[in-house]
């Protein structure tokens, strides 16, 4: 798991990747202990996407499993959505360098996506959906318990906006979500790390990146908007992400109007 030397200049890089890396291993390590994702005897289905945050995610989980006083088992998991283009022979190459168990699914969802979908109009929506069946169904159907996905800090937050901005509600990412139909357990590993290490990491360690054609071209995404507006923020307020974040941790349902997380209509004065 060690980063290959060739891309140290000097010491100092080498010094400041080994510092990113422990920032990264102690921020997922802090994930998987505050929410409990990972116990022992899990089957970890760890889903990769071929971009960064997902071969990170495998990575740093990787090195912790070497190092974890529980014993669990880790597969990864590629859906194939025959997208034109798409360069099969990447991941399974990569996967077989590091010696994981993995799995590569062949389903045309790209085909399904370009036909439902006009245009010109988001395709995010969609996607997501006929990847989550897919991803999902594999789960069940091979007895992996846990399914982990590479959404990291920011992507926490801009969810949070978007569902503001076009959902009328005050929700995120959970870094632990149990399905709808109670059958799949989702944990996000990299829920405390901020997409620039990660960025930075990838870069490091040399993954070979591979682009979504399908969506990675609508420039006009609302997340993508939300993005460069946090971005914005982020630049003339240094921190104000983080402390979007952690507000997402101290939630005051007093202080807020949702009628059924507390209990306003009972309120009376109480005087002795």
């Amino acid at each position: 798991m060690a980063c290959n030397p060739r891309f140290f200049q000097n010491s100092r890089e080498r010094y400041d990747f080994n510092k990113l890396r422990k920032r990264l291993r102690r921020e997922v390590s802090s994930a998987i202990s505050d929410f409990e994702m990972i116990s022992a005897g899990d089957r970890v289905m760890v889903c990769l996407s071929g971009g960064k945050d997902s071969y990170t995610m495998l990575d740093i989980l990787m090195e912790l499993k070497a190092r974890a006083p529980v014993d669990f088992d880790l597969t990864a998991v590629n859906l194939d959505q025959k997208q034109p283009g798409f360069p099969e022979h990447v991941l399974p190459e990569y996967l077989e360098s590091l010696g994981v168990s993995y799995h590569i699914l062949e389903v045309d969802t790209y085909s399904v996506v370009k036909e439902v979908i006009p245009e010109g109009k988001t395709m995010c929506g969609l996607c997501s959906r006929l990847r989550r069946g897919v991803i999902y169904g594999f789960a069940q159907e091979n007895g992996f318990n846990k399914i982990a996905l590479g959404h990291h800090r920011e992507d926490i937050v801009e969810t949070l906006f978007l569902n503001m901005f076009h959902g009328g509600k005050l929700k995120a990412m959970p870094p632990k979500l149990k399905s709808d139909d109670g059958a799949n357990v989702v944990i996000r590993p990299l829920t405390y790390c901020r997409e620039s290490d990660i960025e930075k990491y990838a870069k490091l360690r040399g993954f070979p990146i591979i682009p979504c054609n399908l969506c990675g071209s609508q420039t006009n995404l609302e997340r993508v908007k939300i993005k460069e507006m946090l971005m914005e923020w982020q630049r003339q307020n240094p921190g104000r992400v983080e402390n979007i974040f952690r507000s997402i941790q101290h939630v005051s349902p007093s202080q807020l109007a949702d009628r059924n997380l507390f209990d306003f209509v009972s309120l009376v004065v109480d005087r002795d």
